[in-house]
């Protein structure tokens, strides 16, 4: 096998059996990326230098025997998070150039953990999209293929460019922010897995704010037992971040092999929504069976609300936006276009720093936040949240997990859907409400469409109960035995 198809466990055991260096290892990904990144565009900007200097000390560590959990791994990291030393750019003009002085949480919590850092990955600009169409840097091509055709096709959004990497074998492993389904649709779209923990599981210190209340930082692999190996390192308090939990890291990996026999699955009558394909429909009943046959019990349940959550996310989403935003002025944050005088110095930074879509949901957002409509929309939407918490709480009273698809579609190409935003939104509509609620929910790939394009389901639990997401979700992706390849991937 390639050691660019090594699962992150296997290759973490190879590492420390001596039978390939982290050099051999992060030099075979070098290579691939040099090959296929400037067709896909997975990476904004690659290290390959600095890899192989973290490869080389991992392998010292190795032999030293003072190896870290991802010794030796190689990760893309979402070019959302502040690496230090290295261009981090949001995928948005507003930020070219700047290279941080520090390492966000996550990232140096990975470094810590012994990881190679082979590049930062691209993304919708300030994570916001479903596509990955919108980076000033260029869109991303997804690696798979429609049967018999050659047009390019999305891989999802935001973390498009850690998905796509992921399903191409660019890396072992990547981190992703999902505000509103941006690790779990991309997962979706790329035949890979990928959670959102529960809010404030990760820190968001270092990470390029969107929409703060909801923003969150997670694993993206191709494994549900390498993404409980990523979120191991990853989790855990920070008093630099004030929404930080004060949780203890549970041994994600030991809940893999439990089983669901006893458990109780939610099935929420809304999911079924207009629109959504027979293929997915289908998926979402075989995925039902597999759990109903390894002893789960299948239950009905309902969350009423759930039809107000794309609407009343796109208010909140967007004016946490517009506010967070307000900071790339060109005097304090961003880069500098000048003026005749301040305002119009404002006025040309901002227009000529900030794409087509960040100016949509900025200017939403400052218009839900007016004050002759800060009432009827902000805080409507802001009510409509906590209904759909409360109902998320009390169906938790009933079952242990709930099961739905990830996305309503399979990844669409480039041009499709994207001369109507409506249309763009609606594909985090199974997506939004866990973000919404805050509790944890990840991505299984389950199946293929009559096109040969991945699907995938979505497991969601209670808060901090991502242990009972892996349980399921490992239980999902044993029944599915999903081992397909994209058309376009390293040798």
């Amino acid at each position: 096998m390639s050691l660019t198809h090594l699962s992150i466990k296997d290759a973490a055991a190879a590492l420390a059996a001596r039978k390939i260096s982290a050099v051999e290892l992060t030099q075979a990904h070098n290579n691939a990326i040099a090959a296929l990144n400037p067709r896909l565009n997975a990476y904004i900007t690659t290290t390959p230098e600095p890899a192989l200097a973290q490869a080389q000390a991992a392998d010292a560590r190795i032999a030293q025997g003072n190896a870290g959990p991802l010794t030796g791994i190689p990760l893309a990291i979402k070019d959302l998070f502040c690496t230090a030393g290295v261009r981090t750019t949001a995928a948005s003009k507003m930020l070219d150039p700047f290279i941080p002085p520090y390492e966000s949480t996550v990232t140096a919590q990975l470094l810590a953990a012994g990881a190679v850092f082979l590049g930062k990955a691209n993304l919708d600009e300030f994570a916001m999209g479903s596509s990955n169409m919108s980076s000033a840097y260029g869109p991303v091509e997804n690696p798979w293929k429609r049967a018999g055709s050659d047009a390019k096709l999305v891989p999802g959004g935001s973390s498009g460019g850690s998905a796509a990497a992921l399903a191409a074998r660019l890396c072992l492993g990547a981190t992703g922010t999902d505000t509103g389904g941006s690790i779990r649709q991309p997962a979706a779209f790329t035949g890979t897995t990928g959670i959102k923990p529960t809010y404030g599981r990760c820190s968001r210190y270092g990470v390029v704010a969107f929409a703060s209340s909801l923003d969150q930082a997670g694993p993206m692999a191709r494994s549900v037992e390498d993404c409980a190996i990523l979120l191991g390192a990853m989790a855990g308090f920070d008093a630099k971040d004030s929404t930080s939990a004060q949780r203890p890291v549970p041994d994600f990996q030991a809940s893999l092999a439990r089983g669901v026999r006893g458990l109780r699955i939610g099935i929420p009558a809304e999911y079924s929504v207009a629109g959504m394909s027979d293929e997915i429909s289908r998926l979402w009943q075989k995925g039902i069976g597999w759990l109903r046959e390894q002893g789960a019990e299948i239950i009905d349940v309902s969350l009423p609300h759930t039809h107000y959550g794309l609407p009343a996310y796109y208010i909140v989403a967007s004016a946490e936006a517009s506010s967070n935003l307000a900071r790339y002025d060109g005097v304090r944050f961003g880069a500098r276009v000048g003026g005749e005088d301040l305002i119009d110095m404002y006025e040309r930074t901002r227009a000529a720093g900030f794409g087509a879509e960040v100016k949509r949901r900025i200017m939403i957002g400052t218009y839900v936040l007016s004050a002759g409509y800060y009432d009827a929309y902000y805080l409507r939407a802001q009510k409509v949240r906590n209904l759909i918490l409360r109902d998320f709480t009390q169906v938790f009273d009933k079952v242990d997990a709930l099961l739905t698809p990830s996305a309503p579609t399979a990844a669409f190409g480039f041009g499709e859907q994207m001369n109507d935003p409506i249309t763009m939104y609606l594909n985090d509509v199974f997506t939004v409400p866990a973000s919404l609620a805050g509790v944890p929910a990840m991505s299984v790939p389950a199946g293929l469409n009559a096109q040969g394009l991945p699907l995938g389901l979505q497991i969601i639990a209670k808060h901090f109960d991502e242990e009972m997401v892996f349980t399921v979700a490992a239980a999902l992706e044993r029944a599915a035995a999903f081992s397909h390849l994209p058309t376009v991937r390293a040798a």
